[in-house]
């Protein structure tokens, strides 16, 4: 079976919202505020939640490793308490998924998002069933850019692993692809959208109406 496998922040769902709550609620209890506003570090929140620490404490010089790795767990129990506060789904995701299953395709996610909050966050939006597999951060020792959750997802969701397109958003999505020797289609309506050109993916989605025509050129 041919598979499609989808990124989840900032290519299924808007979750920018959600985590730079979480980062904030990490900053107050230090003492500096929310250090971290949106829409303008949308892009920073989509690169995790270490990611988000580190640029909040840059910006009042007080970064250091010590104090990301004490509050990364902090920031995810916040992260799992309000989960889908501010979450939305992108506008035509879930129409073009129940295509793609209609098509023939099989349909999974390989995110870097920890499992247990990816499966929660999915099931809060009610669309886990639509997806046959669900790969995290932490279901296997090593998460993206290594080809290997990739892999997994796509036999989790019974197909060939070198049958299947990767949807995604970033730098680490698109270089998953490579590194798996199949192809990526990285959406522009994400907060790094403008970016996405200069990844040279083979394929760029600017609806997800237009996903099932683009898969079927790319998987024949």
């Amino acid at each position: 079976m041919r598979t499609v496998i989808f990124d989840l922040d900032g290519t299924l769902a808007d979750t920018s919202g959600d985590l730079l709550a979480a980062a904030n609620a990490c900053f107050r209890q230090m003492g500096h505020g929310d250090l971290l506003t949106r829409p303008g570090d949308a892009a920073i929140a989509l690169r995790g939640g270490k990611r988000m620490l580190t640029e909040g404490l840059k910006r009042v010089n007080e970064y250091d490793d010590a104090t990301v790795e004490t509050f990364y767990p902090v920031l995810l129990e916040a992260y799992k308490g309000a989960i889908d506060h501010h979450t939305v789904l992108y506008p035509g995701a879930m129409d073009a998924v129940e295509a793609l299953k209609l098509a023939g395709y099989g349909v999974g996610i390989c995110t870097n998002k920890p499992e247990a909050l990816a499966e929660h966050l999915m099931r809060s939006l009610g669309v886990r069933d639509a997806f046959a597999s669900l790969v995290g951060a932490d279901t296997l020792p090593v998460r993206k850019p290594d080809p290997a959750p990739l892999f997994e997802a796509a036999r989790r969701a019974g197909g060939d692993p070198a049958r299947t397109v990767l949807i995604g958003d970033s730098d680490t999505d698109r270089n998953t692809s490579a590194a798996a020797g199949v192809p990526s289609v990285l959406v522009t309506f994400g907060p790094a959208g403008d970016d996405m050109a200069a990844l040279n993916p083979e394929a760029l989605l600017h609806r997800y109406e237009d996903l099932p025509g683009v898969v079927a050129e790319l998987l024949p």
